[in-house]
This record gives C-alpha cells, sequence and structure tokens, in this order.
C-alpha cells in the first residue's frame, strides 16, 4: 500500500513538473530564428553576403516603450553595390524595430 501512494505522488509530481516547464518557457525567440525573419525581410531586394547577431538579448526602448532586443548585422549585394545594415529585432516577435544603413 505504501509503494502504491508513493508511486501516485510521485507520477503527480512529475506531471506538475512537465506542465511547470512548458507553462513558463522562455518568452524569447532563439537568435537564430530572430535572424531568419531578418534575413527574409532583406532577401526581398537582393542575396545576403554575411550575417551575425548578438545572441544576448538587450534592453532598448523606442517611443518610450522598452524593449529586449537582438541587434543583428546584414550585408547583402544591391544594385551592384554591397550594402551593410544594423539591425535591432524584438526579443520576443522577432519584428524589426530600427534598421540603420552603414555604408553602401
Amino acid at each position: 500500500m505504501k509503494w502504491k501512494n508513493f508511486l501516485i505522488g510521485f507520477a503527480a509530481g512529475i506531471a506538475v513538473g512537465y506542465v511547470l516547464k512548458n507553462e513558463y518557457k522562455k518568452p524569447f525567440l532563439s537568435p537564430e530564428k530572430a535572424l531568419e525573419s531578418v534575413k527574409k525581410a532583406f532577401k526581398q531586394k537582393g542575396p545576403i553576403n554575411g550575417s551575425w547577431i548578438y545572441t544576448i538579448p538587450q534592453d532598448y526602448e523606442k517611443n518610450d516603450i522598452s524593449y529586449k532586443v537582438y541587434e543583428a548585422g546584414i550585408s547583402r549585394f544591391y544594385k551592384g553595390k554591397t550594402e551593410q545594415f544594423e539591425v535591432i529585432v524584438d526579443a520576443s516577435s522577432g519584428t524589426i524595430l530600427h534598421v540603420n544603413q552603414l555604408s553602401s
């Protein structure tokens, strides 16, 4: 009888742990997924030559709203020139918040 109660409690604990693990998942996209959304947007005007992303979300404020963001960079070939961009991407949604063209 005692083993039965132990096993029931053990199984209930595992079930609760599984539910809580899924409930408290990291609220951010992976840096790779955020970079993919940036690349997809930039590929519409030409092939991508290179890209990078900082993997740790940073604090960023725009229009008095605070965000956790990834900083990324893209270089692409467009109209016979290589262009470089610095991009700020919302870590939660993958939305591009700001683009700064570094060179053209």
